[in-house]
């Protein structure tokens, strides 16, 4: 039986996960991996996604109408540069709290291990850390965005 899952029924799931006590929940299918962990020693929230994107698990003829545009196409990449990726579904802030200054701006230069935006997923904030050392130069994502799996937020020219 293949197992597949579309963005309404991902939607259900988590917010079912969130009234409940579970504290761990791992799902996979043919194409996806969904881990939520919560209230983990040491650690605040943690939830990801990996392997595929979710959408590539919904059938095109159930797909829901899309009121967003679709994510970014990575087609002017250049080849110096970097990508930092959204690990899973969520709202992109660039800001740890409305008001406060953003994590990064263009131009400046960032570590591997240092947060770079928030990842909003079922009212869960998880802190988005660069896996790449060097200058960022492009923030592709407005602030309050959602973003897909696997869409690229930002690009970093590495040093």
């Amino acid at each position: 039986m293949t197992m597949q899952l579309d963005h309404e029924q991902l939607h259900r799931l988590l917010e079912a996960l969130g009234e409940s006590d579970i504290q761990e929940f791992r799902l996979e299918g043919d194409d996806f991996r969904l881990e939520v962990r919560r209230n983990l020693p040491g650690q605040t929230v943690v939830a990801s996604a990996a392997a595929a994107p979710l959408v590539a698990a919904v059938p095109p003829q159930a797909a829901p109408a899309e009121t967003t545009s679709p994510p970014p196409a990575a087609a002017s990449t250049r080849s110096d540069l970097q990508d930092i990726t959204a690990p899973m579904v969520g709202t992109f802030y660039r800001a740890p709290a409305p008001g406060e200054p953003s994590f990064i701006e263009v131009g400046n230069r960032v570590d591997v291990g240092q947060p770079v935006c928030i990842l909003e997923a079922m009212k869960l904030m998880n802190e988005l850390e660069s896996e790449v050392s060097g200058e960022v130069v492009e923030i592709l994502v407005d602030n309050g965005t959602p973003v897909e799996f696997g869409q690229v937020l930002m690009r970093v020219k590495p040093v």
